[in-house]
């Protein structure tokens, strides 16, 4: 399988960091290759078979908790090294990095990401993904692995952007949702059919003393 390695000069990566930089999003729906969409859709899809996905908490560290109240999906984070296709989609969203870096210089370090299966009806109340006590996490990425999504599905990723009103990004597959962490209110929309997505963040060395 070819790596997915791309330029920071690639015109797909610039358009994402130009949308960064006029308006703290961007949505492109043409990201993934089908291919790979379909190769980690299945991974996904085996490991919740084989028991490995996990109700996703609330909070972190000591303090986090699953609270079903507020979101129902279930996750399982990303290793270097466990599948290709996995493996493909880490070395692209690092491409997405550097160029994030050298277009908008964040001194983003690192990208951590899950698997994220959301069940029939779950969803994810309004929130943002910067927790008070870490500022860490700088550019969250949403890339979606269903195929054939309809409107009437429903599942969308809601977003609120600064200055008012409400932006709906459906979960079509090889798509990809990026926001700046601490400025983009968001919420998950509950689905009638199974929600698959790999959900990220990239992020600074935080301001934490050592």
């Amino acid at each position: 399988m070819r790596g997915m390695h791309l330029s920071p000069d690639d015109s797909l990566l610039t358009h994402i960091v130009d949308d960064l930089a006029e308006r703290g999003w961007s949505r492109q729906r043409l990201f993934l290759p089908e291919s790979l969409t379909g190769e980690l859709a299945r991974e996904c899809r085996k490991r919740a078979a084989e028991g490995e996905l996990a109700p996703a908490g609330v909070g972190r560290g000591a303090a986090q908790e699953v609270r079903e109240g507020i979101r129902g999906d279930h996750i399982q984070w990303l290793e270097p090294g466990q599948s290709a296709s996995c493996d493909q989609y880490l070395e692209l969203m690092d491409s997405l990095r550097q160029a994030l870096n050298r277009g908008l210089f964040l001194g983003l370090e690192d990208f951590e990401s899950h698997f994220a299966l959301y069940p029939p009806g779950a969803f994810y109340r309004r929130h943002v993904d910067r927790f008070q006590d870490d500022d860490k996490r700088m550019v969250s990425a949403v890339v979606y692995l269903n195929d054939h999504w309809l409107p009437e599905q429903g599942g969308q990723l809601r977003m609120f952007p600064e200055g008012g009103g409400v932006l709906d990004v459906l979960p079509v597959g090889g798509s990809l949702a990026v926001f700046l962490s601490g400025d983009m209110p968001h919420e998950v929309l509950p689905a009638s059919r199974e929600r698959l997505s790999l959900t990220g963040w990239f992020r600074r060395r935080g301001n934490e003393p050592f």
